[in-house]
């Protein structure tokens, strides 16, 4: 029988299924902020075993998902600080670039996206991934990313609009892209990467 914690009092909590559920959560972020789903994996494993070591400080009836974002963030951002320096080689990413097959033009704007997505900046990056993915409201959001609620609504619009620029005819993303993609076709493209990896 486990132990009556501060973090197990509120009746009917259990943080080990809290943590379990908001899981996929972590996974979409994770990969959303670095475009691996391997380093992702690693991110969210230190992320979870960070949570669970702090699981005292968790308050129930507050937001797990917001606590645990906030948690997997600064391990991302520690990890980026620590190897800003090293560069990485994917060779799956490379090999899915070198080899996509001309009948496969959906994989191919997917593989835009992806690619404009890892354009953006980080703080941009992340913003739509919380936002516009995430679901969160710009106030949870720039919780979340430690800024001001504007600096949060100022960094999705930028991230839309950047993201619409590099995926256009004219901008540097697919040239073989169809007129009729809007906007709301590509942030649905985006969801769908957070969702399903």
């Amino acid at each position: 029988m486990k132990p009556v914690t501060a973090a197990n009092a509120v009746e009917g909590f259990d943080f080990r299924t809290e943590l379990t559920r908001i899981l996929p959560h972590l996974r979409a972020f994770a990969r959303g902020l670095c475009g691996r789903p391997d380093y992702a994996d690693d991110l969210v494993q230190e992320a979870m075993l960070k949570a669970w070591a702090a699981r005292e400080s968790f308050q129930p009836g507050t937001s797990m998902r917001s606590w645990t974002f906030v948690i997997l963030r600064n391990v991302y951002l520690s990890d980026a600080r620590r190897n800003r320096f090293r560069g990485d080689y994917d060779p799956d990413l490379a090999e899915t670039l070198l080899s996509q097959q001309a009948s496969q033009e959906d994989g191919l704007h997917m593989g835009d996206l992806r690619s404009a997505m890892m354009r953006l900046s980080p703080e941009r990056r992340e913003a739509l991934l919380l936002v516009g993915a995430g679901g969160f409201s710009y106030e949870e959001a720039a919780d979340i990313a430690e800024c001001a609620v504007g600096t949060m609504k100022s960094r999705v619009a930028r991230a839309r609009r950047s993201l619409e620029d590099m995926m256009s005819d004219d901008g540097q993303g697919a040239k073989n892209r169809p007129q009729s993609v809007s906007h709301t076709e590509i942030l649905d493209d985006l969801d769908r990467i957070v969702r399903h990896g």
